[in-house]
């Protein structure tokens, strides 16, 4: 038993350092905005469809690493994902034109997201540790995830400073390439199938007939739509209202840290209550806040207030859309389940990112893309509540209803 505890401790640990690693700098993204469209005369929405393309990229690729993972190990996958993930943000530093941004941020890294994040990450993790600790441990593992949003912004904005942009990139670069020898701390080696286990095709069409799974899909999609909008364009949004450049990145870091806690204790709580009814009650307070946010007058000390309580809500939708699916299907096919349910969440941050670019740069405004958000706040509580949070007949002892 110890030397289980061991090696499941030692695997969250790598996936906790992977995810901060790699969720840390994408986050950081919406610092290069204003530099890169003001040097070379782009509106947002060039930067913005870059941006967005890598989510959606992301998210159509997220169920084949899943699916790699899930039958070869999470090793290969996060790797290959490093890999590109490096190389994309080496390319986007020498970016000139909206084809190249295009490539190098959109392309390249939205692959490299889909082997160093949340499905694959939380994929090992959900099979590392017992039933019972899964969704704490998800908690951990996205919390650490947080943690790097807050701790990678200020060093982004540093290097920004420091170096240019440019080679701020190259930097970050690097950085990302660290990936590659914590991977192997991912001693993920998933059993063989059985001649009674399902076939690929069967855990995808359990999963389709199952309206709980779609559910989950649709409500994380609007969380997708939620971060990217915000995470990509709440800088410019706060400078536009006449506030100080560093006070974007101040509150990203708030959102960032303050999601360290949020994270954590959704998967605690996660652990205790059912975990659908607390993802209506995390989007109906979503709506709330950015409610508040936007019709009450703004300073910079409600921006801060904002991102403090957006940073409880932010992340905090991960461990508990992760650990229904697991809940509802099992753990055996979970990177790539989960990353069926991911794509709907990149499909909404595709949307995201793009429509904020698009509608600022035709209407001057941002403020139809909060009214956006405030409607599918309430659509994802909505969507929610019916799930049923109770393991499909396959996964039932013979004779349970």
């Amino acid at each position: 038993m110890t030397s289980v505890w061991r090696t499941s401790g030692w695997i969250l640990l790598g996936a906790s350092l992977i995810l901060a690693l790699s969720l840390g700098i994408r986050h950081g993204f919406g610092l290069f905005l204003a530099p890169m469209s003001g040097e070379f005369g782009w509106g947002r929405e060039v930067f913005a469809f870059a941006i967005a393309l890598q989510n959606l990229i992301w998210g159509l690729t997220q169920p084949f690493t899943g699916a790699l993972a899930d039958r070869f190990g999470a090793t290969r996958a996060v790797v290959v994902g490093g890999v590109l993930y490096a190389v994309g943000l080496v390319l986007m530093g020498y970016s000139d034109s909206a084809l190249s941004l295009s490539i190098s941020a959109g392309l390249l890294i939205g692959i490299g997201l889909s082997g160093t994040s949340f499905s694959v990450i939380l994929g090992v993790v959900g099979r590392a540790v017992p039933v019972d600790k899964r969704s704490m441990a998800m908690g951990i593992a996205a919390a650490a995830g947080s943690f790097g949003q807050f701790a990678m912004l200020p060093g982004t904005l540093g290097l920004i400073g420091w170096l240019g942009w440019s080679s701020a990139l190259l930097a970050l670069g690097l950085l990302v390439a660290l990936i590659l020898p914590l991977a192997g701390m991912l001693k993920d080696n998933p059993a063989p199938p059985q001649a009674h286990e399902q076939t690929l095709g069967d855990a995808l069409r359990e999963a389709a007939g199952h309206s709980g799974f779609w559910l989950l899909a649709l409500g994380f999609f609007v969380c997708g739509f939620q971060v990217v909008f915000i995470g990509v364009h709440l800088p410019a949004y706060l400078v536009d209202q006449h506030l100080p450049a560093s006070v974007g990145t101040t509150v990203l870091a708030l959102v960032g840290l303050f999601n360290v806690f949020g994270t954590y204790i959704a998967g605690w709580l996660g652990g205790r209550h059912a975990k659908p009814r607390l993802l209506t009650a995390l989007y109906l307070l979503r709506g709330i806040v950015i409610l508040a946010f936007v019709y009450s007058p703004l300073s910079i000390w409600s921006a801060y207030a904002f991102g403090m309580a957006m940073g409880l809500l932010w992340l905090s939708t991960v461990p508990l859309t992760n650990g229904t699916v697991a809940t509802l299907f099992g753990v055996r096919n979970l990177s790539m389940l989960g990353g069926i349910v991911f794509l709907f969440h990149q499909l909404g941050a595709f949307l995201g990112g793009w429509l904020g670019g698009y509608l600022y740069d035709h209407t001057g405004s941002y403020e139809l893309v909060w009214q956006i958000s405030i409607f599918l706040s309430l659509l994802a509580a909505v969507l929610n509540w019916p799930v049923r949070e109770q393991p499909v007949a396959r996964l039932q002892p013979v004779g349970a209803a």
